[in-house]
C-alpha cells in the first residue's frame, strides 16, 4: 500500500521553492504535504499530490527535474509517545528510516506520517502486522 511521492530537484537560490508550486497550483493540482531538503548547491522538494501523474508532467513539462518515489504513509496517533511507539516498533525489527515527514490526517487525533523505508517490504509487513494503519490512498489525507 504505498503511495507515489513526487521529488523535485532545485537550486538553492531565491524564488526555486515557489516556480514548481505555481505550476502546480496553474494546473489545479493540491499539495497534501510536502518536505523540503536543502545542501548549499540543491534542494530536493518532496511532495505528495492528490494527481501525481498530472503534477509530474505538468512539472516535467515546466523544465523541472522531477523524479517519482513509492513511499509508504501511516497514521500515527496524535498523543505523547505516538511516533516513539511508531519508531520503536520499526527499531527492534531493524528496519530503516531513509527520510520522514509528517502532515495532517483526516483523523482529529492522528496525524499522517510518509515514510521512504530502505526495505519498504519489511516495514509493511511489520507495520500491518501490528494493526498500524497504512494509508492506502492520496484521498484519505482529504477525507
Amino acid at each position: 500500500m504505498r503511495i507515489k511521492q513526487v521529488s523535485v530537484f532545485l537550486e538553492n537560490r531565491p524564488g526555486q521553492i515557489s516556480a514548481p508550486c505555481r505550476v502546480l497550483a496553474n494546473a489545479g493540482i493540491n499539495i497534501l504535504t510536502l518536505s523540503l531538503a536543502d545542501t548549499q548547491q540543491f534542494g530536493i522538494l518532496r511532495l505528495v499530490l492528490d494527481d501525481w501523474e498530472k503534477g509530474c508532467d505538468v512539472l516535467k513539462q515546466a523544465g523541472h527535474l522531477v523524479k517519482i518515489t513509492d513511499v509508504i504513509a501511516v497514521e500515527v496517533s496524535h498523543t505523547p509517545g505516538g511516533m516513539a511507539s511508531v519508531l520503536e516498533l520499526l527499531e527492534h525489527n531493524k528496519v530503516n528510516v531513509e527520510y520522514m515527514y509528517a502532515s495532517h490526517y483526516r483523523q482529529k487525533q492522528a496525524a499522517a506520517v510518509v515514510f521512504r523505508f530502505s526495505d519498504p517490504d519489511a516495514a509493511e509487513k511489520i507495520l500491518t502486522e501490528n494493526n498500524i494503519h497504512i494509508i492506502s490512498s492520496v484521498e484519505e489525507f482529504d477525507a
